[in-house]
């Protein structure tokens, strides 16, 4: 815990048994009381090797996508006690050795949500990242930034620390199961007018990292624009989405949630 509040780290998974055990290792459990993979009926042994690391985990019986994978890892956590949230990859592209200091900038109370950007500090083409993915980053990020009133350093990073409060004020089923999620979700937390904070992180480009080929980076990036020019339009008024007014929420945490540690394992399906 930090300041009393429960520190949870979810894994959104998908064929991630190559990389799972290295980003596990690396947790910080001085601080981290739970951590939870939420498996997108992976083809491999993602599943099995997280039961062998004591890992609580849930599977998803037909793919669901990204961001439904998230949906699914941000509702466990809540219902398993969590104050803090941090969304973490699986596949060891980010350092999991910043968890305590993002988990901390929310702890604080002067940020509601954390994003580790690649971007700051040149971490990015110094980890490997393709220079077309870094150059679509920076001009993508710098329309983003004008058409959302921000200035963020980047939008795309797939490692970020959430508030309890966010995840169970943003109407978050409203938002896409595929990769344009992210996206989504970083706007309506704009919208709500939450505070979002960013830390330096370096990255890792490798083999066994998980990346989207060029085609699906296209729709994703087309996606992202979309998300951003609609943003602008609700806050013109001159359009309305349920993005941003839909009233349904995730499942509400069972009273009397447990603060379950990470010493008790579990496995629970999901259909």
């Amino acid at each position: 815990m930090i300041n009393g509040k429960k520190v949870a780290v979810v894994l959104p998974a998908y064929n991630a048994d190559r990389t799972l055990e290295r980003t596990y290792n690396e947790i910080d459990f001085t601080i981290v009381d739970d951590v939870i993979l939420v498996d997108d009926c992976s083809k491999d042994r993602t599943s099995a090797l997280a039961r062998e690391l004591g890992i609580f985990t849930a599977t998803h019986e037909d793919n669901r996508g990204y961001g439904g994978n998230q949906k699914t890892c941000y509702t466990i956590a809540l219902e398993r006690g969590a104050d803090i949230v941090i969304m973490l990859h699986p596949d060891y592209q980010y350092s999991p050795k910043l968890v305590p200091a993002m988990a901390g900038m929310i702890a604080s109370g002067h940020y509601d949500a954390v994003f580790a950007s690649r971007i700051l500090g040149n971490g990015a083409l110094a980890g490997g990242m393709p220079l077309y993915k870094y150059v679509a980053n920076r001009c993508l990020t710098a329309l983003q930034n004008l058409l959302m009133g921000a200035k963020l350093s980047e939008y795309h990073t797939g490692y970020r620390a959430w508030s309890r409060e966010v995840l169970e004020t943003l109407p978050l089923p409203a938002c896409s199961d595929d990769f344009v999620f992210d996206n989504q979700m970083i706007a309506q937390t704009m919208w709500k007018d939450f505070q979002i904070g960013e830390i330096s992180c370096p990255t890792r480009y490798f083999e066994e990292a998980s990346s989207i080929n060029f085609r699906r980076s296209c729709t994703y990036g087309f996606g992202v624009l979309g998300t951003a020019f609609l943003y602008r339009l609700c806050k013109m008024g001159l359009t309305s989405s349920t993005l941003f007014t839909s009233e349904e929420r995730l499942p509400p945490a069972k009273a009397g949630a447990q603060r379950t540690s990470r010493s008790a394992p579990a496995v629970a399906e999901i259909a």
